[in-house]
């Protein structure tokens, strides 16, 4: 079964609506076992348009990502990303399947 994945972009207006942000969502975050894989950090851009910050959690499939959205922990949460500033996220499954050159 294919990991789940959130892929998120940040850009932050307001650091304590991120800052209440980012704690409400530890508890879905441990509530639904998500690891993150990249959160912030250095980057480059090579094409298309930025963000701020850039992250990546991996969940055990994608109906654990997707109930974890959706999840009342969550949505606390969210409301307060929506006053932090601007962001995009993709919910998604990984892939199985064979790599290119196997």
């Amino acid at each position: 079964m294919a990991k789940g994945y959130w892929v998120a972009r940040v850009d932050v207006e307001d650091q304590e609506a991120y800052g209440r942000y980012r704690t409400l969502n530890a508890i879905a975050f441990a509530k639904f076992g998500a690891t993150f894989l990249v959160r912030g950090g250095e980057y480059k851009l090579a094409r298309g348009e930025g963000r701020q910050h850039n992250v990546v959690i991996e969940f055990k499939d994608e109906a654990t990502a997707r109930a974890c959205y959706e999840s009342p922990e969550y949505q606390e949460a969210l409301k307060h990303l929506a006053q932090a500033g601007q962001s995009d996220l993709v919910i998604i499954g990984g892939y199985d399947g064979p790599q290119p050159g196997a």
